[in-house]
């Protein structure tokens, strides 16, 4: 029961001819968790490239078109769906214990025989501060980029009114009655150990995830004079159209090459 190990490896519906997926169970702290990975069918060396979704349970679930993406640019993909999904034991508590499933997720990536020694972390939405703690507490993490990315969970608590009842229920309370149960699962006061170049992406009209988690992160960057580049479009929310979606991915991951 290794962390990180594979315990078995279905193949799933491509809708890339030169990839193929796969549905995975893989060990994450004693649990038999899911995720999806991608791999070229043409032989070779890859960096690896760990995709950390947003959302809770069924919303915001991995998503085969958007994997096939990123892995169409050169990349093995790896994708957790999660504890508590897809069929999967557990459940999710919002980047604190469910964060190892990224952990374990990138070490299947360190291991996979295709994969060069690049691991890369993606983290869109909830999935900004999953990249980012993995990017702290996994070693050798190449880059990590931060699309729309949650930087600090009370912040999301305050914004979004919506989702207070689901995280007073995941984390046990609001930020007001337990403060350090937020601080717990919020990387930012960590980032100083940061050891990764960081991409910083966000729209700035995005009423998902405001753009103030992209300038809490940049100004940490900063203030530790740690590499980052942003990109923040003005003009944009929380989901890109298809036209500025491309450019961006085709941006971000030769970023991640270089």
């Amino acid at each position: 029961m290794q962390d990180g190990t594979i315990i078995s490896k279905q193949r799933y519906p491509s809708p890339h001819p030169k990839l193929n997926v796969f549905l995975v169970t893989y060990w994450s702290e004693g649990l038999k968790v899911k995720g999806f990975l991608v791999e070229p069918k043409e032989s070779g060396k890859y960096p690896g490239f760990l995709y950390l979704r947003g959302g809770i349970k069924g919303v915001g679930k991995v998503r085969i078109g958007r994997i096939v993406q990123f892995a169409s640019h050169g990349f093995v993909v790896f994708a957790p769906c999660y504890r508590g999904n897809m069929g999967g034991e557990g459940r999710e508590d919002f980047a604190l214990s469910d964060r190892k499933d990224g952990h374990n997720g990138a070490r299947i990536l360190f291991n996979h025989p295709m994969v060069n020694e690049e691991v890369n972390v993606f983290g869109f939405s909830r999935g900004g501060v999953m990249g980012l703690w993995t990017a702290l507490e996994v070693s050798g993490i190449h880059k990590v980029v931060c699309w729309g990315g949650v930087t600090d969970v009370a912040l999301t608590y305050q914004e979004r009114v919506d989702l207070r009842k689901m995280l007073k229920r995941v984390v046990g309370g609001s930020p007001n009655k337990y403060p350090e149960r937020f601080e717990a699962r919020t990387p930012l006061k960590s980032i100083n150990k940061l050891e990764t170049p960081v991409c910083i992406i966000h729209g700035a009209k995005d009423q998902n995830v405001s753009v103030d988690h992209a300038r809490l992160l940049e100004k940490e960057l900063q203030e530790h004079d740690l590499p980052h580049t942003s990109w923040i479009y003005y003009d944009l929310d929380h989901y890109f159209p298809p036209q500025v979606n491309r450019h961006t991915v085709k941006q971000l991951t030769d970023w991640l090459k270089k």
